[in-house]
């Protein structure tokens, strides 16, 4: 990555020769297109180019950075695609609703995970609202609580830790 970072186009080339193919994968599991899942991979790895110099050793490994980089372009890309028209078509009137016990389930989900987060301290509740939520990475939600990445870390697993046994329950 420093190679990258200081300009290295052939670099940049084995990174990608590398770890494409896992990080198309990434964004294929999100945006579930695979010219979505293209375009994502391409806008991530200008975005590696651009920031390359911005990485360092402790935010985590070179290939977990690349992932989440991925991960929110990809993010991205699927919030874009539920605000626009992909056909000109005008869908058929059938009713897409989901059948009421399946709704009635999943309002009984989210009212659980609504539960279990009020049941959490207010720093992991923040920090997992952050991260799962507004799709930050840890190092962005310490920036945004301008808290250690360590702490914030941690916050974030103990948070999941109680999630996991509150819904249990």
């Amino acid at each position: 990555m420093g190679r990258v970072a200081q300009g290295d186009q052939g670099a940049l080339r084995q990174i990608y020769e590398r770890e494409a193919a896992r990080l198309h994968g990434v964004a294929l599991r999100i945006v579930r297109r695979p010219e979505v899942a293209a375009d994502a991979l391409h806008d991530a790895f200008l975005q590696i180019w651009r920031n390359a110099g911005a990485f360092s050793t402790g935010m985590g490994s070179a290939a977990a950075w690349m992932t989440s980089i991925v991960r929110y372009r990809a993010l991205d890309a699927a919030r874009r695609m539920g605000r626009e028209s992909l056909t000109d078509t005008i869908p058929d009137a059938a009713d897409d609703a989901p059948d009421p016990l399946r709704a009635l389930e999943d309002a009984r989900d989210a009212a659980g995970v609504t539960r279990c987060l009020h049941r959490l301290d207010e720093k992991s509740r923040r920090a997992i609202v952050l991260a799962f939520v507004e799709g930050l990475s840890h190092g962005q939600v310490a920036e945004r609580l301008a808290t250690p990445l360590g702490t914030v870390k941690s916050w974030i697993r103990r948070g999941l830790s109680s999630l996991k046994e509150c819904l249990a329950a």
